[in-house]
C-alpha cells in the first residue's frame, strides 16, 4: 500500500484552461499535481490527440466527429490546440500520467500505446477506463499498469482480474467507504477515487484510506493534503 495520497490533475486544470490542452496540463503541474489525467482517442489517420468527446462540439465549437478528421483537419479547425500525445507527455515533464481512454479500439490502444513506448514514458504512464478498454491494453502491452475503473460495489470477479491484472480499482468517489477500501487492500489493489472537487468530499476520502484521488481542482486538493495527517499517521 502506499503511504501518501497521490493528487491527479482532471483533464489538467479546466478551471484555469481548456481540458485536455498543453495550458491546463502546465497549470496542473505548476500548482502541484503527482499525476495528470488525460482523455485519448485517435484521429482518422490514427493520430492519438487529446480529447474526451466524440466530437468538437463542447470544447471546440465544431459538429463533427474525431474519428472522421484528419490530423491535419484537427489542428486547422482548432487552432492547433487539441495537442498530439506526444505533446502531452512533454508538456507534463516528469509528472505521471494517466491515460483514460474512451471510445477504446484496438486501433486506437494500439497507437497510443505505441507512442508512449516511442516517447520512453512506460515507466510514468498508467492507463485507465472500463473492462473493455483494459483488456485491450494488456493485449497490447503486457506490463503496463493498469487503473481498473469499477462502477459497482460488487467485487470484479477473479477471472477479470487475472485477465486485466490491474494495480488499481478506479471508482467513483460516491461508492468508496472504509469498508470498501480495507476490501480492496486485502486483495493486495490500490484504490482511485474520482473526480473530487470538493474539500469535505476530498477530507471523507482521506479518512477511508484510498491512495489517490482524482480532481478538477488540483490546488484545493494539494492544501487539503498538506493539512491532512499522513495516511496511518496516529
Amino acid at each position: 500500500m502506499t503511504t501518501t495520497v497521490t493528487a491527479v490533475a482532471h483533464r489538467g486544470d479546466p478551471y484555469r484552461a481548456r481540458e485536455n490542452t498543453l495550458p491546463s496540463i502546465r497549470s496542473a503541474v505548476d500548482r502541484g499535481a503527482d499525476a495528470v489525467e488525460i482523455d485519448v482517442r485517435v484521429t482518422r489517420d490514427k493520430v492519438p490527440v487529446l480529447l474526451h468527446d466524440s466530437t468538437l462540439q463542447r470544447l471546440w465549437g465544431h459538429d463533427v466527429r474525431l474519428d472522421r478528421l484528419e490530423h491535419r483537419e484537427l489542428a486547422e479547425r482548432t487552432g492547433g490546440g487539441v495537442p498530439a500525445l506526444h505533446q502531452a507527455l512533454s508538456a507534463a515533464g516528469d509528472r505521471r500520467v494517466m491515460l483514460d481512454l474512451p471510445g477504446a479500439t484496438d486501433t486506437s490502444v494500439r497507437e497510443t500505446v505505441g507512442v508512449v513506448r516511442e516517447c520512453g514514458a512506460q515507466d510514468r504512464v498508467y492507463y485507465c477506463a472500463d473492462t473493455h478498454a483494459m483488456l485491450k491494453v494488456r493485449a497490447a502491452d503486457p506490463s503496463a499498469e493498469i487503473a481498473l475503473t469499477w462502477t459497482t460495489l460488487a467485487p470484479p470477479r477473479a477471472v477479470l482480474l487475472d485477465a486485466v491484472r490491474p494495480r488499481w480499482l478506479n471508482y467513483r468517489f460516491g461508492l468508496l467507504s472504509r469498508e470498501l477500501a480495507d476490501r480492496v487492500h486485502a486483495d493486495g489493489l490500490l484504490v482511485s477515487a474520482w473526480t473530487v472537487d470538493t474539500r469535505r468530499t476530498m477530507r471523507r476520502l482521506l479518512a477511508c484510506g484510498v491512495d489517490s484521488i482524482t480532481s478538477n481542482r488540483i490546488d484545493a486538493l494539494r492544501a487539503q493534503l498538506a493539512n491532512s495527517p499522513a495516511p496511518g499517521a496516529s
